[in-house]
């Protein structure tokens, strides 16, 4: 039974619980230095272009979404519809990676926001981090093709209405 995700949207009081998350070492590893990451995930708080979620199941919170305008932050994506949203994610909490939560949130989030309107969804994963490209495939993204971001090459993966 898949469990129902809450997508609630993050405020300050959650940024104790980010920078935890940030620093575990599954998320190091594809996010990066967990200073500069938190800089710009609180940095994103006010920014009207990035919605923030953490994202919760069975009344436990234990990941972090993000989901932008992609005409605010393309760097590299190439043409798409206007409306278009990138996404990107980490489950913090290291007990609940590798339980299929990925790819059940992504579609749950996904789905929601195809049927709100977007026509399609974005996202960038490391081409190494085979977890979260198997995570967007079971999810309903298809991969497009390599970009280069400012964070090195990427592989842009889609999700169409």
């Amino acid at each position: 039974m898949v469990p129902d995700y809450l997508f609630r949207p993050m405020t300050s009081a959650d940024l104790p619980l980010v920078r935890r998350w940030l620093a575990e070492p599954h998320v190091v590893e594809w996010w990066g230095d967990p200073n500069e990451q938190f800089d710009l995930v609180s940095g994103d708080l006010d920014e009207p272009a990035m919605d923030q979620f953490i994202v919760a199941a069975g009344g436990s919170d234990f990941a972090y979404l993000q989901c932008y305008a992609l005409t605010a932050w393309n760097t590299g994506f190439g043409e798409h519809p206007q409306g278009t949203r990138g996404i990107d994610l980490f489950i913090g909490e290291p007990g609940l990676i590798e339980r299929g939560h990925g790819s059940a949130l992504i579609r749950a989030f996904a789905s929601e926001r195809l049927r709100s309107g977007a026509p399609r969804i974005v996202t960038d994963p490391d081409p190494a981090n085979a977890r979260a490209i198997r995570a967007y495939e079971n999810a309903g993204f298809e991969k497009s093709g390599m970009v280069d971001t400012p964070d090195g090459p990427a592989l842009l993966m889609v999700r169409n209405a």
